[in-house]
């Protein structure tokens, strides 16, 4: 019986080894030639799934957003197995931040994607896209939260989203470089949610 072929496998790790060279060496290293020999397979099968470098990077990206999305789904379960609100903002905010060495990596390569973007209309359009699920989702569980009655009523979910979104990624740089601390930046985060659900 012939062996089944798992392509949707075969892209990702075609993707891990681009993150793999961008954490490396940067992004404009991922040649499709570089990404096959660090992937192990021969340059066909790169371009059987990928017509070019372009969709290559897509498709890295978009993986990269699938595994943080899931990610912050899980970050947002309590112990006790249930989810509230504020528990999934907070686990949103910590998948979004690089508090550990494999976040660390990751964000390297994010930020990769993000310089890329300024110059790829796609990718752009993508990461933008990616945003606006992330501001939608914050948005929706400050819904929740006022319908709980967890915070006030007078809270605007569209401002406050925002507000939050861009606290997260702001800190991202800082925690990058060593300015902030990992103590210092959840602080930061969870003074804006005790803000809101005090």
């Amino acid at each position: 019986m012939p062996k089944r072929v798992d392509h949707e496998e075969r892209r990702q790790k075609i993707a891990e080894a681009v993150w793999r060279i961008a954490a490396d060496r940067g992004l404009e290293a991922a040649s499709l030639r570089e990404v096959a020999a660090e992937a192990g397979v021969s340059m066909g099968r790169i371009q059987h799934y990928f017509a070019s470098k372009d969709r290559m990077i897509l498709f890295a990206c978009e993986h990269m957003v699938e595994l943080a999305e899931q990610g912050a789904r899980e970050l947002a379960t309590a112990a006790d197995g249930t989810e509230t609100p504020r528990s999934v903002l907070r686990g949103v905010f910590a998948q979004t931040l690089p508090l550990d060495e494999q976040q660390r990596v990751g964000t390297g390569v994010w930020l990769a994607f993000l310089n890329r973007a300024t110059g790829d209309h796609e990718l752009a359009a993508f990461i933008r896209r990616a945003w606006t699920g992330t501001r939608d989702l914050v948005v929706e569980q400050l819904r929740r939260a006022q319908d709980n009655g967890e915070i006030s009523a007078e809270v605007a979910p569209e401002q406050e989203a925002t507000a939050l979104v861009a606290l997260a990624d702001g800190l991202v740089s800082h925690l990058m470089v060593g300015h902030y601390t990992v103590e210092e930046a959840l602080a930061a985060v969870d003074g804006q949610l005790d803000r809101l659900f005090g």
